[in-house]
């Protein structure tokens, strides 16, 4: 839409073709400017450029992402400004026009804003908050008053109105109600190496009040997998360090925002070296005495969920427990599904990247299934899922729960009803903290 509210821009796609265009108003109807073949990475409309008539849209050039502005009027395309990881537009409060973008670059945040008088005033907001990450979240059209989140490592998250006429700022409340200085754990960033020299990072949180050795651990894995695990307050992780677990998150191949080389590791290592990674983190706490070998689970949701399944039934002789949310277990099924979902051959393409099959019937969609070797598994398998979740639909944990019931190995199920994938709702986050909470504690001991 233009600033009038009119609407300017139009995307198509063919899922089928992987044909992208971009057409823009023409009298009553629509002009063509670009086309873009793409299987996978499809460009999409990022929204209006540094003026009124011009677009900005997200593509491929030489395989890296880059921005590029386009002129209403004529169609022509401008130089390409290079995209970093998750970049993410910043706009004007009143006419939507682009004035700046911000990306998460490793583990800082990064605000580039055209007009210099924009960027003295980030940078006066951000001094007021030093050691804390500090995000935009709305400014007023003289961008006077400004809402920011403040992530502080000892407070957690809360939101503050920023005045710079009155050279004041007022919190308007935190995140999470009632959270306290003492019931957040510290959290700090690691690196480490795999096994085959790949170098990877994350995150790790300890428990208050314990000295740092030989603590038992939980894994936690990311969804995705092309995501990350970022440096903010992350619930899940306190929530585990609270009941006295140190907390293992990593950025392992195959993970996005951290640059085209991570994530392009990778390809084909679904099951494989994106697993490995993590117990090659587990490896690396264990040799500096932080964590007891003896005393690791694994858990995870999405892409997560899968990992901790293959940690059972793959990745064997590392963990004493696992613990799946919403996870994949048998690749072929999840994959037919998808592809029913979106109508596009485009999900299957990204899913067979990162697996490394040919088709669906790909023997490695078999090999790389836990459900299909729920026999190796050796330790307690707890499987919790949304009842209505459509991107891993339950059906994936019923299967891998009728193999371990099978094959006579030990594995709990926890059905949430009215819960999607994302656990939207409260109460049921509340549920799957509780159910993961009460595994742990009774296959993997804290104290």
């Amino acid at each position: 839409m233009g600033a009038d509210g009119e609407p300017i821009a139009q995307e198509v796609y063919d899922p089928q073709s992987g044909r992208w265009a971009l057409r823009v108003r023409n009298g009553l109807g629509w002009r063509e400017v670009q086309t873009v073949i793409a299987p996978i990475e499809r460009p999409y409309l990022v929204g209006l450029g540094r003026k009124g008539d011009r677009l900005v849209f997200a593509t491929h050039q030489d395989e890296r992402p880059v921005w590029r502005e386009v002129d209403l009027a004529t169609g022509a395309v401008g130089e390409a400004i290079p995209l970093r990881d998750d970049q993410d537009a910043i706009r004007d409060a009143q006419d939507g026009t682009l004035v700046g973008h911000r990306a998460l670059v490793g583990d800082e945040d990064r605000y580039v804003f055209f007009d210099d008088r924009d960027s003295a005033m980030w940078r006066s907001v951000t001094r007021a908050y030093p050691g804390q990450r500090v995000s935009l979240r709305s400014w007023s059209a003289d961008r006077r008053k400004i809402v920011v989140l403040v992530d502080s490592p000892e407070e957690g998250p809360a939101y503050a109105l920023v005045n710079l006429d009155a050279g004041k700022a007022t919190w308007l409340g935190g995140v999470y109600q009632g959270l306290t200085p003492d019931d957040i754990a510290p959290r700090k960033p690691i690196r480490f190496k795999a096994a085959d020299g790949l170098e990877l990072s994350g995150y790790l949180t300890l428990p208050r009040g314990r000295d740092g050795r030989n603590l038992p651990l939980v894994v936690l894995a990311h969804g995705g997998p092309a995501s990350r695990d970022d440096p903010g307050f992350d619930w899940w992780s306190q929530a585990l360090a609270s009941r006295g677990y140190a907390v293992l998150q990593v950025n392992f191949r195959g993970s996005d925002g951290l640059g085209e080389a991570l994530l392009k590791a990778g390809y084909g290592e679904w099951g494989r070296k994106m697993q490995t990674d993590l117990s090659d983190g587990v490896r690396h706490l264990v040799g500096q005495g932080v964590v007891d070998p003896k005393r690791v689970c694994i858990v995870g949701a999405s892409y997560g969920g899968y990992a901790a399944l293959a940690g059972a039934t793959h990745d064997r002789g590392v963990y004493r427990c696992a613990g799946s949310v919403a996870g994949v277990a048998d690749l072929r099924r999840q994959v037919s599904h998808s592809r029913r979902q979106s109508g596009s051959q485009a999900t299957t393409r990204y899913w067979n990247r990162f697996i490394g099959a040919e088709d669906l019937g790909d023997p490695v969609m078999a090999a790389y299934s836990p459900a299909q070797h729920a026999r190796n598994a050796e330790i307690p398998i707890l499987l919790v899922h949304g009842k209505d979740d459509t991107v891993v639909p339950l059906d994936q944990s019923q299967v891998m729960a009728d193999a371990l019931k099978r094959a006579g190995k030990p594995y709990e199920m926890v059905v949430m009803p009215g819960e999607d994938h994302w656990l939207t709702r409260g109460e049921t986050r509340l549920q799957m903290l509780t159910a993961v909470v009460t595994f742990l504690e009774k296959h993997n001991p804290p104290n």
